[in-house]
């Protein structure tokens, strides 16, 4: 029950933050028009590599090893203490290398600066502790509270097209509050400790193991807006970022058990108990298959209509993009599970750097020619194919210590059943009025659909939800 609470504690906090862009980008993007959401997400994706810099693989890495070392309060402090150490001053020499690139960098230099909040905001994040801990509620319900007053400055200072510096900061200022708000409880959970006793270099080789391949998943990630913005416009890079916002929301629900499961699995990692570390494993790729697959189809069922719906005329390109691109809900559901949840716990970040390399190559050698080729929906397909490429690595690496057939016990049936799914809505889609009214019914109806099928052809899932019922109730 502990995972499940902190499971939903985190889609909880996950889902509002991306929500929050959401509810606003269907203001800002009327009020901003494309030109303004492009110029956002393209200076965006350059200060997303400074703050690359300056988190240095510290996420997993020291959620991971606060998780080995919870159970002694003295170890855990001087661990903590170690690791933030190292952050504070790569994100002061990441904000130094920046203050160089402005100087050579003279575009757009108002927003730049902007972005740079974000940038700073980085050496106060300490939700990697609390994660390691397994205490999510603190981190959700401080930034949850954050996220709301900013969606709330949003709309009463952003007000037409010249404001798109303002809206930046905005953005920027309720990220730092976030980080800064998870501080007071630092002195209640953590003992004090002597700094002459800390040694934080040491952590610094195996941050490094892991910085390369978050290097690597920046590339796929944010390199594609830099590209479009370069290769075709700024506007191709605002569409490229308001599809994925809509995926991300999706993917936030499938893959938000991995925050929660890493420190679960490095724990009985450390003790020994491997034959709890595969169940664990097992029952989660299950759960990511049951939620991966329906949220995949139905999220590419109605993408035609939502996205000009939603976002306003001008944004129709974003609907088709969106469509290509549901497909990484699954493949990156999968490599979560195999990559953060189970290759990360158990040291073999080696497989997973090389995972995550690999797609990165991939992406790199396909974009050119594909957004040459196609623009927006080239970089889509880019990003597919690159996403692909990390799972079936993975699926590789871990081949000699894994069960397929466990491992995909179940994936038929859910296929199938979202395969289904996807013709009813995408029937309901094309051929009923394109209203919200109709929207809303096109989901229930896919709900309700997926629900039935899955409990006729008896998956996995449905009796894993008894059992967990049944354990529920005898209580």
């Amino acid at each position: 029950m502990k995972v499940i609470k902190n499971y939903l504690y985190n889609v909880g906090y996950q889902v509002l933050a991306i929500i929050v862009p959401l509810i606003t980008s269907a203001y800002i993007s009327r009020v901003l028009r494309p030109a303004g959401v492009g110029a956002n997400a393209f200076t965006n994706s350059i200060i997303q590599y400074f703050i690359l810099f300056a988190n240095m693989g510290i996420g997993y890495y020291g959620n991971r090893q606060i998780a080995y070392v919870r159970e002694n309060r003295e170890k855990m402090a001087k661990t903590f203490w170690e690791i933030q150490i190292v952050k504070t001053i790569m994100t002061i020499l990441s904000f130094i290398v920046f203050e160089i690139f402005m100087i050579f960098y003279t575009r757009q230099a108002d927003y730049m600066w902007a972005q740079s909040i974000n940038l700073i905001a980085v050496a106060f994040d300490i939700s990697w502790f609390y994660e390691g801990i397994e205490n999510f509620k603190v981190t959700v319900l401080k930034n949850s509270f954050v996220k709301i007053v900013s969606m709330v400055a949003i709309f009463i200072f952003v007000k037409n097209s010249s404001d798109v510096t303002l809206y930046i900061i905005i953005l920027g200022v309720s990220t730092l509050l976030g980080n800064l708000t998870l501080w007071p409880n630092i002195r209640r959970d953590l003992p004090k400790v002597s700094y002459k006793k800390l040694k934080p270099w040491p952590h610094f080789l195996p941050m490094m193991g892991l910085f390369i391949p978050q290097i690597a998943v920046q590339v796929y990630v944010q390199l594609n807006r830099t590209m479009l913005g370069i290769m075709v416009n700024e506007t191709a890079a605002g569409f490229y970022q308001y599809s994925d916002n809509i995926v991300r929301m999706s993917l936030t629900l499938v893959t938000a058990i991995g925050t929660v499961m890493l420190p679960h699995v490095a724990n009985a990692f450390a003790q020994g108990d491997i034959k709890k570390v595969n169940s664990m494993l097992y029952k989660s790729f299950d759960f990511v298959s049951s939620v991966a697959y329906p949220m995949m189809f139905g999220l590419a069922a109605i993408s035609l209509t939502l996205a000009p719906k939603y976002y306003g005329p001008g944004y129709e390109p974003v609907g088709k993009a969106m469509m290509i691109e549901s497909f990484v809900v699954l493949v990156i559901g999968w490599s979560n599970v195999l990559g953060v949840q189970y290759l990360l716990p158990i040291h073999k970040q080696k497989d997973f750097t090389i995972s995550v390399t690999c797609g990165a190559f991939v992406n790199i050698v396909l974009n050119i020619p594909l957004i040459y080729l196609w623009g927006l929906n080239g970089a889509m397909i880019s990003t597919g194919i690159s996403e692909f490429s990390v799972t079936a690595y993975q699926l590789f690496a871990v081949r000699h210590l894994l069960n397929f057939k466990e491992l995909f016990r179940g994936s038929w049936k859910y296929f199938i059943s979202s395969f289904f799914m996807f013709i009813v809505v995408f029937w309901m889609n094309r051929n009923l009025r394109d209203t919200w009214l109709m929207m809303f019914l096109e989901i229930l109806v896919g709900v309700l659909v997926y629900g039935v099928l899955v409990i006729g052809l008896r998956a996995p899932i449905v009796a894993q939800a008894k059992i967990l019922i049944r354990n529920r109730f005898n209580k």
